[in-house]
């Protein structure tokens, strides 16, 4: 099948390669010459593992393309998605919807036979409504449905979410965008992932529900830790515990920081809007964001009680600073607000991440940036763990303690044991567990 992928983004350009791989033909396009040009060129935007490897192959194999005109893609597309971003709006939180109408703007402009237009941004209920009644009002005489398709693919492991997903959700009530779009997912239904069909104003809630429910997963067992610090708990054994219960899973039950990324926090702050406007609030979601906002600052006070209840004047090497490991996200990242705090409080921040430096550079100003955790250990008065890339699982931790000028350790992620810690002589503090003195 031929397929225009509208938005050479994150989303579009790995679902784009991951379609192609399936040996569909796909163009990708964006409105950035210089994006499309570096494409062309086998240069990757954004850090995915194993996504420049899909795309040189495919681009080889002559399935995948790049370019900038829209006309030409969507002419002979069997189907046409609108990979598009949909940022919070500035002012009120709503999910800024401009990038996907004008997607559908042109869309409809190019459509030269029976097209489904497949929205893959995630978007609010009633968009896909909108988006066939600018289509239509457009083109009056043009063929084609509207059809809902959320991706529900994690940064760090989209080519694998893409591919072995859990489910595959559809959303539309045209029964030949059905067809078309079973047709078009047939390699991975042959492999029993399952391929859910609901209405298409189900589909744009679901993904909207699924992604609230992680971020209230996540919110409730960083409570959950804030508790086990007063009561003399272990928040990783809470989370086994309670993990193991199939009813619940143990996924997103690990105690951090708060969570970040391009999804969680524009998706719940655009679901509260829409269930605001619908006269039917959720309260659990708006608690769940006013907590994870609060949370972020917290850890940057758990850093200055660790140094005694104050950092000015000092040093704080901090390790990692995109949202999650294996991308280089900076997007709504726990470290902006937690390095931010620091800085105020009078802190010298000299920073490592393996993946996110050149991003974090465009958010975070005033900070030192380091190639490796020892320079950011060198000389520090504490080291903070902010996100848990794999390189920070087996340091030598008595090179760092014999590089620091106070060995304060403050672990957000729980990479390491308070006993093994206590024992180089670190005085070490982690999130939900009990700290320990060197």
């Amino acid at each position: 099948m031929r397929v225009a992928m509208i938005g050479a983004g994150y989303v579009g350009l790995v679902s784009g390669a991951c379609f192609a791989d399936f040996g569909h033909i796909v163009t990708c396009v964006d409105t950035v010459a210089a994006k499309i040009e570096a494409l062309k060129a086998g240069q990757i935007p954004i850090f995915e593992p194993g996504l420049a490897e899909i795309v040189a192959n495919n681009v080889k194999a002559e399935r995948l393309f790049f370019t900038t005109s829209l006309a030409e893609a969507v002419a002979e597309a069997d189907a046409v998605f609108i990979a598009v971003g949909t940022p919070s709006r500035r002012g009120d939180g709503h999910a800024d919807l401009s990038y996907v109408y004008q997607a559908a703007r042109d869309i409809a402009g190019a459509i030269g036979r029976y097209t489904v237009v497949v929205t893959k941004s995630t978007v609010p209920v009633g968009t896909g409504d909108e988006v066939e009644r600018i289509i239509r009002e457009t083109r009056p005489d043009a063929e084609f449905a509207v059809v809902s398709n959320p991706e529900f693919l994690r940064e760090g492991a989209a080519i694998a979410d893409f591919k072995r997903p859990d489910r595959i959700l559809v959303g539309s009530e045209d029964e030949r965008a059905r067809q078309v779009m079973t047709e078009l997912y047939r390699p991975l239904y042959l492999n029993q992932a399952p391929l859910l069909f609901t209405t298409r104003r189900t589909a744009e809630l679901t993904k909207y529900a699924a992604n609230a429910f992680l971020a209230t997963k996540i919110t409730f067992i960083n409570e959950i830790a804030d508790l086990c610090e007063q009561v003399g708990g272990n928040v990783q054994d809470v989370a086994r515990g309670i993990g193991l219960d199939n009813r619940i899973g143990s996924k997103f039950l690990h105690a951090g920081p708060g969570y970040g990324g391009s999804c969680f926090p524009k998706d719940t702050l655009a679901l509260i809007k829409t269930a605001q406007d619908h006269g039917a609030p959720i309260r659990i979601v708006e608690t769940v964001v006013a907590v994870n906002d609060q949370r972020k600052r917290a850890m940057a006070r758990k850093v200055i009680a660790a140094l005694g209840g104050s950092v000015r004047g000092r040093t704080v090497g901090v390790l990692g600073l995109t949202f999650k490991p294996n991308t280089d996200d900076m997007r709504d990242a726990p470290s902006i607000a937690i390095i931010t705090a620091l800085q105020d409080a009078g802190a010298r921040i000299r920073a490592h991440d393996p993946e996110g430096v050149e991003q974090a550079r465009l958010v975070l100003d005033n900070v030192d940036y380091v190639d490796s955790p020892y320079q950011a250990a060198d000389g520090a008065d504490a080291l903070v763990i902010v996100t848990e890339w794999d390189a920070f699982r087996a340091l030598d931790l008595r090179r760092i303690h014999a590089l620091m000028a106070r060995p304060v350790v403050v672990d957000l992620r729980n990479i390491y044991r308070p006993d093994e810690m206590a024992a180089i002589g670190f005085s070490y503090s982690s999130v939900g567990r009990e700290n320990s003195a060197g």
